[in-house]
């Protein structure tokens, strides 16, 4: 079975107050976007890629390309009005069954184990997306006033989820509601249950300046390990 990856790559990182979108932000003078396909390709040198780009940023990702000397096969998707959109704008452009993972663009430091245990389970059951536990207490705010939550039964959900390409191409046939936050969402509505994995604590999404320094630092360590 091939294995696929849509790279969602549509959002224009307003929070991170960058000039350009913080997916092209470059960290140890490669751009985030490359350190996050690179993963991929690490964990199968065949694999398929699909890339979800807004089309004005068309230029942002031929520099990117340009300064790594990147040159794997990338077949581009264009950006829909949601992620839910973009995500179905790239499943269309998948090639024949197999398993399809969606990873977001600003996740550069998923580990190759981690994406393994994802598309392993799929394999097997059909679904799978990575999760951590929370560490932190958690409190549900109503104006004023606050109430403790039970940590133990809620887990962060992180990328990629993969499926079974028959099993994403069903669940995405459909229209958009409010209630797809994630593609584990929209495949739970169409009726397929969602398998759980072990995620990555250091499966970060780069959002903010502060997200930007940490992940720096850590894939910069990645890159360069000390001996």
């Amino acid at each position: 079975m091939r294995n696929s990856v849509i790279i969602v790559a549509g959002g224009s990182g307003t929070r991170m107050g960058a000039d350009i979108p913080k997916q092209f932000l470059q960290i140890d003078n490669k751009a985030i976007i490359i350190h996050t396909i690179e993963k991929f390709i690490a964990f199968d040198p065949k694999i398929e890629i699909v890339l979800v780009l807004n089309e004005s940023f068309s230029d942002f990702w031929k520099k990117a390309v340009s300064d790594a000397a990147f040159d794997y096969p990338v077949s581009i998707a264009k950006g829909g009005v949601t992620r839910f959109h973009s995500v179905k704008n790239g499943i269309e452009m998948v090639s024949g069954a197999g398993l399809i993972g969606v990873h977001d663009a600003v996740r550069p430091l998923i580990s190759v184990d981690c994406i393994k245990r994802s598309y392993d389970t799929a394999l097997r059951f059909g679904t799978a997306i990575p999760c951590i536990p929370l560490k932190e207490s958690v409190r549900q705010i109503n104006g004023r006033m606050s109430k403790p939550l039970d940590r133990s039964g809620i887990q962060l959900v992180q990328t990629p989820q993969v499926f079974k390409a028959e099993i994403l191409r069903n669940s995405y046939n459909t229209d958009f509601t409010d209630q797809f936050t994630d593609d584990a969402s929209v495949v739970e509505k169409a009726g397929f249950p969602i398998n759980i994995v072990p995620g990555d604590e250091f499966n970060m999404k780069i959002t903010t300046r502060e997200d930007l320094e940490i992940a720096t630092l850590l894939l910069t360590r990645q890159t360069h390990p000390l001996h």
